[in-house]
């Protein structure tokens, strides 16, 4: 099975790169994030018509979460227990939805931000990454694959340059160490090892041809539980669907997965 995530920056935006996609690769499953659109406001005829089911979860412009499956789509739930809310009034953002595909119990996660160090947005930050392992940690002993952008850099190799990223979030300790409990408890890098850096990535800003001069982050991951590591037999980071008019400023992520 194949499965892999995507940043998509709008859906609506990028549809006929997504079914493109999803035909190039010979995908079964994608997840992506940042779809900016409630499910009703999808063109999902498309995927529909190439044999896909979607799953969906967002509001008119912010953030969203999606699921596409041709291997089944069971069992959808939108947010993790206990996830925290944001906001005024305070309410769950669409940054979580999970279904079963192909046996494998895949969470398409969009992490907050965080905006500035001193800014609440960086405290709900850490709030959320705490509260998605709590729940993640009863998840452990099942295939599963919390994949997304997390929007942390767990290591300098993945920053293009470390000096200009000083006082930013991604790669604070705080936001590393929240990242690395997820592997200390068990969950897998499962790309890693495939694309060892340093000098790849799968963000690069469209601010001063960041994508032409190789100048990104690596935030976008697949974290897989044990057994669901132990299937892994290819990753890749696919740099050329970055490349191009009207691209999302993320690349896709792809991994490959033996049979259970």
């Amino acid at each position: 099975m194949r499965i892999a995530t995507w940043n998509v920056n709008s859906l609506r935006s990028r549809i006929d790169r997504v079914e493109r996609f999803l035909e190039r690769h010979d995908i079964d499953v994608l997840a992506l994030q940042e779809t900016k659109a409630r499910e009703d406001q999808l063109p999902l005829m498309g995927l529909q018509s190439l044999g896909y089911d979607v799953a969906a979860a967002g509001t008119n412009q912010w953030n969203g979460v999606a699921i596409i499956s041709r291997v089944g789509l069971d069992e959808v739930t939108v947010g993790f227990p206990g996830q925290p809310q944001w906001g005024d009034p305070a309410e769950s953002e669409a940054r979580a939805l999970g279904a079963t595909c192909g046996g494998v119990r895949l969470w398409s996660l969009y992490v907050p931000n965080g905006r500035k160090v001193d800014d609440p947005h960086y405290l709900y930050k850490l709030d959320w990454l705490g509260r998605l392992r709590e729940a993640a940690g009863d998840w452990l002993g099942k295939d599963t694959a919390l994949v997304g952008d997390w929007n942390i850099a767990p290591l300098d190799e993945d920053v293009f340059d470390m000096s200009q990223f000083a006082k930013s979030t991604h790669v604070t300790p705080r936001e590393r160490a929240a990242f690395q409990a997820f592997v200390d408890d068990g969950y897998v890098d499962v790309v890693r090892p495939h694309t060892p850096g340093p000098d790849v990535y799968t963000y690069w800003d469209y601010y001063r041809q960041r994508f032409e001069r190789n100048r990104g982050l690596r935030i976008d991951f697949v974290l897989g539980s044990p057994s669901l590591a132990a299937r892994v037999t290819a990753a890749s980071i696919d740099r050329e669907e970055r490349a191009g008019v009207g691209a999302s400023d993320h690349a896709p992520v792809i991994v490959d997965l033996a049979d259970a």
